[in-house]
Parts: structure tokens; sequence; C-alpha cells
């Protein structure tokens, strides 16, 4: 007998390559509905148990907005580690780091006009680099332990987890930091409230860039897919990966000086389980925890679902130890489901 080929135009779906005819729904389009569905179920709820309308409220709408933006700033990098294969379990404790130290720079004091005298505020820069620098350097810390000691992602930043929530501690020796620069604040309400949402926004649309048409977000890809094949075609693993943590723990720095000059103060206890939401936002979202595959896209949606969740949660006074086991239960739901995606395209392949 003889056999036929198909040939024609491919399409691409993270770097890997699918004949035309195969092509689906874009798998952004089904979170989509899953988060229309679940405002739509809140907006139900919401008129038979406390007779109100969710959806109607502007003000509730906006609130979850703000909400996950700070989450979604982190989540923009954990997904990125997420595809590569690995995990990243400190950027809670990396926000309250950065947040402690940068805080300190932006401490509207007389220093720097003995510095300087002209100067009227530290620029915000200053704590903002601070900020950025310190959650890079963290992230540099986790990359290499995983890199160069191989030791399991989970344990390294596990190990950074407990590091950075200890040095936030230790620096102010617990104590809150407050009275920030006006320049600084600016920040976190330059463009009235809504500033935290265009900073998230503008972070999610550049690393979509990033990840679907350059070199890094290829290698990024080709490294949770198949780490070995990555390396039999030249790219150099290690290298790649203390980059992604980097970025991971940048973003981490970013998020913190987002959420303390929209605050105004910054205390050792900010930023407990923002990794696991951060996590949970890439996972509903459509990343595999088995790496190769996602896209940020999803990940700003899964953050969006997250934020209608908890919002729909209070609004029908559903007690928050509840709020935690849903939570729980609907990201098992999400990776049950990516297991049977895997091992679906597993038998068709």
């Amino acid at each position: 007998m003889a056999t036929t080929t198909t040939s024609g135009p491919m399409s691409t779906d993270n770097g890997r390559l699918t004949p035309a005819s195969k092509k689906r729904m874009p798998p952004e389009l089904s979170i989509l509905m899953v988060l229309f569905g679940i405002a739509a179920l809140f907006e139900v709820l919401g008129w038979f148990i406390v007779g109100q309308s969710f959806l109607a409220n502007m003000s509730r709408l906006q609130i979850i907005i703000l909400q996950v933006s700070v989450i979604g700033i982190i989540a923009v990098g954990v997904t990125q580690v997420i595809i590569t294969g690995g995990i990243d379990l400190s950027s809670g404790s990396v926000v309250a780091m950065t947040a402690m130290i940068a805080a300190t720079f932006a401490q509207d004091s007389n220093w720097p006009k003995i510095i300087y005298p002209a100067l009227v505020d530290m620029p915000f820069v200053v704590p903002l680099a601070a900020g950025l620098l310190i959650g890079a350097l963290a992230g540099f810390i986790n990359g290499w332990l995983i890199t160069k000691t191989k030791i399991p992602p989970f344990i390294a930043t596990l190990g950074m987890m407990v590091s950075a929530r200890g040095i936030a501690r230790w620096y102010t020796d617990g104590s809150p930091v407050s009275g920030f620069t006006e320049s600084f604040t600016m920040l976190g309400s330059g463009l009235g409230r809504w500033a935290p949402v265009v900073v998230f926004l503008l972070v999610a649309a550049f690393f979509h860039v990033i990840m679907r048409y350059t070199r890094f977000g290829k290698f990024t890809y080709a490294i949770g897919a198949n780490p070995q094949a990555a390396r039999v075609s030249g790219i150099n693993i290690d290298a790649h990966l203390i980059k992604v943590y980097m970025i991971a723990g940048l973003l981490a720095g970013l998020a913190a000086m987002v959420a303390i000059a929209r605050i105004k103060t910054a205390q050792a206890g900010m930023g407990l389980m923002y990794e696991l939401d951060a996590i949970a936002a890439a996972v509903i979202g459509g990343v595999s925890l088995s790496g190769g595959r996602g896209r940020i896209t999803g990940t700003v949606i899964g953050a969006l679902i997250l934020g209608v969740m908890l919002s729909g949660f209070t609004f029908l006074r559903v007690d928050a130890y509840y709020q935690d086991i849903i939570k729980g239960a609907i990201i098992v739901c999400a990776v049950v489901v990516d297991q049977h995606r895997q091992n679906k395209r597993k038998k068709t392949s």
C-alpha cells in the first residue's frame, strides 16, 4: 500500500508544530468561558442567597481587578518557571523581603538631603531599583542552587521561602515601615487607583511577546518539553534556568514595590500565600505543571478567575476557611484536567 503524507500549512502550539487540519480552539478561549461561567454563577447565587446583583456593582469589579494585579505580576514570572518544568515557592517571602528593605529607601527622611541639600525627596527609582535588584538576587540564588547543586526546585525555593521571610522580619526587627516619599507612592497611585493594573497589564503584554516571539521564549518551552533534546540542540540549560528564576524574583520584587506604594506601608508578614495564589493562577490558566506548555494570556485569565472567586465568596458571605478549601479543590481539579490532557496527547502521538 502506498502511504500518503499530509502537506500544507502548519500551525504552532507553544513551539510544537501541528497540521493546520488539527487546529483547535485557542486554550485561552475555553478558560475565558470558565471565567464568564463563574461570574454568571455568582450572579445567580447572589439573587437567590443575598438578593443582590454580583456584577452590577462596579466598585466590586474594580476591587477584583486591583486585587489580582499584584498576584498577576508574580504569576507572570511563576508561569515561566513552571513552563521550564520547575516551581517557585519563594515568591511570597521574596515580596516581603524586598518590600521591607526597599521601603527603608523610600522613607521621607533627612539623610538624602545631607548628601545633596537640594534634593527634596529620594527619587523613586532608588527604592524601585533596590526592590528589583533584591528580587533578582533571590531568583539568581534559586536558579544557581537548582542548576549547580542539582537539588530539586521544590527544595531550593522552599529554602528561599523560609530564609527570605526570616530576613524580612530581621531587617526591621519585625516593625512596619511607612512614611514614604510622594515620588515613590506615585508608583501605586500615579494613574489614580488603576496604577497597579496598568503595571500588571504592561508586564503581562511584554512577557507575552517575549515568550511567543523570541528565542528566549522558545528556549523556555524547549527546556520544559524535553530537557535532553534542548541540551543536544545547543541550549545552555543552566544559564537559561538561572535567567528564568531571576525574572521570577525580579517580578516578585516589582509586585512588592507596587503593593507597598499603594498601601503606603510595608510589613514583614505581607505576601503570605502569594506564591500559592500565583501558582494557582498559572495552573487554572492552562499552564502544565509537567512543563513545556502554557501561555501568559492564560495566566492573566487565571488570575482574574481567582479574583472573581474570592470576591464572589465574600459577596455570598462564605467563611474564609471554606474559601481555602474550595480554592484548593479547584487547583486539584485543574491539575487533574491537565494530566488528562497530557495522557490524551501521549495516546494520540
